[in-house]
C-alpha cells in the first residue's frame, strides 16, 4: 500500500491550494486517514484527518479555511485550503491516524509568499 501526495506550490497569501493524497489501493478502505504538516526543525503535525463514517476533524487553528475529503472513485484523499497565509508553508504529508511508518511519503511542498 502506497500514499503519494501532491498538489503543492507557490500561493499568494489569501489564496487557495488543493492538496490530493492518491492511495494504491481502495481509498475508503482506511478507517481513518489524516493529514500532516512540517516545517523545518519543528515536529510534524496533526491538519486534519478523515474517518471512514464521515467525521471529519482540523487542527482549531485551521478550522474553517481546510477541508478533508475523499473521492472512492479516484481512489483519493484531498484537502482543500483556503485563505493561506505564511504560517501554513510546510511540507504537507498524508498517512493514516495513528501514522504508519511505511506509509510516510516524500510530501508536497506548500509555500505561501508574495
Amino acid at each position: 500500500v502506497r500514499l503519494v501526495e501532491s498538489g503543492g506550490g507557490l500561493v499568494q497569501p489569501g489564496g487557495s491550494l488543493t492538496l490530493s493524497c492518491e492511495a494504491s489501493t481502495n481509498i475508503l478502505s482506511f478507517g481513518a486517514l489524516a493529514w500532516y504538516r512540517q516545517v523545518p526543525g519543528k515536529e510534524r503535525e496533526l491538519v486534519a484527518y478523515s474517518i471512514s463514517n464521515g467525521v471529519t476533524g482540523y487542527a482549531d487553528s485551521l478550522k474553517g479555511r481546510f477541508s478533508i475529503y475523499r473521492d472512492g472513485a479516484k481512489n483519493t484523499m484531498y484537502l482543500q485550503m483556503s485563505d493561506l497565509n505564511p504560517e501554513d508553508t510546510a511540507a504537507y504529508y498524508c498517512n493514516t491516524r495513528p501514522p504508519v511508518r511505511h506509509l510516510w511519503g516524500p510530501g508536497t511542498q506548500v509555500t505561501v509568499s508574495s
